[in-house]
């Protein structure tokens, strides 16, 4: 084995032991769980429609918006905890900035709200 291919084993050992648990774990989950489905587990949860169902069927546009709406807002506590964290030494230029982009945010959220895109009828 050359030298070059000696320092990629540890990662090939890494990835072989991840396959094997993951393996292992899917297989002693499907072996050792109960596989008792009932009408309840079978049921529309949250989605509101039925899951076992042809998945080309139509379904409302609202899941769209809502999913949409969820990564926008995600997005924006993800910028806020990395500045918080580093507020003490941004100084004033980073304090602004993330304040119109808060603000920014807020006017799209305020229009989302006043064109009824939060409202579930």
């Amino acid at each position: 084995m050359s030298p070059y291919l000696a320092e990629y084993l540890p990662i090939v050992v890494f990835l072989a032991i991840a396959i094997g648990l993951s393996l292992a774990f899917v297989i002693g989950s499907v072996i050792v769980g109960a596989q008792r489905p009932d009408p309840e587990k079978l049921s529309a949860y949250e989605c509101g429609f039925e899951a076992f169902d042809d998945s080309r069927s139509r379904f409302d546009i609202r899941f769209y918006l809502v999913a949409i709406l969820f990564i926008i807002f995600d997005l924006e506590v993800a910028f806020l905890f990395p500045w918080a964290v580093s507020l003490g030494g941004i100084g004033a230029f980073g304090f602004w900035s993330m304040v119109v982009f808060l603000v920014v945010l807020t006017v799209g959220f305020i229009y989302e709200w006043k064109k009824g895109a939060l409202d579930w009828d």
